[in-house]
């Protein structure tokens, strides 16, 4: 099932539709961010042999395999991944590395379609669980985004429009991004993408993250919030007249990520108060209120950065998924670095979690075989065009 919630549903102001509610296991749309089949029969998750069977795999399959792990997989996973990183890092380091013939990417599905676009046509990426997919994806399809292009140019704006897509974006919206001229984009060089893209175009699509491509405009290169719309793909024109479409700088798609959107000004303002002295660092996926009333915001790579030069003694709240905060603290722990997680509810990424032990013991354990699962692989019309987006952004200065 797509991940849309009560929460997530009031916020969007829509309905889920039916692909929304497709059954996991027992539907597929193949114009779905992903595929939601996983065939096989995975081990016990009660298993105790699990971690060293997936040792046993691992070392059976040699240079063969390459395994990397998301910064927000459970300890169970990253204990396996030669290389641990965001997203657009990982799929680098997998690029990296051609002389493996097997990419098992512990992440989510749109990271497992920029491991294959990167890599070469001989290596073969695989996702051990096709469920996990990600929400903030999956609330861009390329239908919505080709019904969006056509209201701009209904509009009389296309041609000064340049879209910037998030690197959380399927395979199609990258292809789109690059087909129109524009640009990708982490959460590390988001200013440096909007920066490129102004100077290509008066106006800028951003795609599918509304909070990182306002608190980057805003925040970070002095636009002001009037600058931004927001366009709501589920209402006629998005919402919008055309004089509103005209008169914007950053056309924000109503798209959001499910753990970042969670963390409120409440939130800041509470754990202010329990603990004095407290540096809040968040990620610019959060809202802008909660961005603004931060002490530090960056990427993930930044906030790992970030914990590593605090001094002795100092204390962070973290607003980012639970998975790596968690990590981070039992890591800085020892240096006397007290790291809590901004909000009191529990919150991980959902989709990622899907990835555990089971699955990636049964993801080795058959390519251990000879036998491929769960192959991520997008199409040569996607990958060329998605591939134009991914190289504008590696040209960037």
């Amino acid at each position: 099932m797509r991940d849309v919630t009560t929460a997530q549903t009031t916020e969007l102001d829509v309905q889920p539709t039916p692909l929304a509610l497709l059954l996991l296991g027992r539907e597929a749309d193949p114009r779905s961010e992903r595929g939601v089949e996983c065939p096989g029969d995975l081990p016990s998750p009660s298993d105790p042999d699990l971690v060293e069977r997936a040792r046993a795999a691992k070392e059976k399959l040699g240079d063969k395999v390459f395994v990397l792990g998301h910064h927000y997989q459970r300890d169970e996973v990253i204990q396996f991944a030669d290389v641990t990183g965001d997203s657009f890092k990982l799929a680098k380091d997998a690029a990296a590395r051609p002389e493996a013939e097997y990419i098992v990417f512990c992440g989510v599905h749109f990271m497992a379609e920029s491991a294959d676009i990167l890599t070469s046509d001989d290596q073969k990426v695989v996702l051990p669980d096709l469920a996990a997919g990600c929400s903030m994806a999956d609330m861009a399809t390329a239908e919505q985004v080709a019904e969006c292009w056509d209201v701009l140019t209904e509009a009389g704006i296309a041609e000064q429009v340049v879209p910037v897509s998030y690197m959380n974006s399927s395979a199609d919206i990258k292809a789109f991004t690059g087909k129109h001229g524009g640009t990708i984009c982490t959460s590390s060089n988001a200013q440096r993408a909007l920066e490129w893209a102004f100077q290509q175009g008066e106006k800028v699509l951003f795609l599918p993250d509304q909070h990182l491509g306002r608190n980057t405009a805003v925040r970070d290169m002095g636009l002001s919030l009037e600058d931004c719309v927001l366009y709501n793909p589920h209402k006629p024109n998005g919402g919008l007249t055309a004089e509103q479409l005209r008169d914007a700088k950053m056309i924000l798609w109503r798209g959001h990520c499910s753990v970042h959107g969670r963390f409120s000004l409440e939130s800041v303002e509470d754990v202010r108060a329990r603990i004095p002295g407290v540096n809040v660092l968040v990620h610019p996926e959060c809202r802008h209120e909660v961005v603004a009333a931060a002490d530090y915001v960056g990427s993930t790579e930044y906030i790992i950065k970030a914990l590593e030069a605090a001094p002795a003694g100092s204390k962070w709240a973290i607003g980012t998924e639970l998975n790596l905060v968690r990590r981070l603290a039992n890591r800085f722990a020892p240096e006397g670095k007290e790291i809590v997680f901004l909000d009191k509810t529990v919150c991980f990424c959902s989709t990622m979690n899907r990835i555990d032990l089971p699955h990636l013991v049964w993801t080795l354990e058959s390519l251990a075989e000879g036998k491929l699962v769960n192959r991520i692989e997008v199409d040569q019309e996607t990958e060329t065009f998605a591939k134009l987006a991914l190289e504008r952004m590696l040209a960037l200065p």
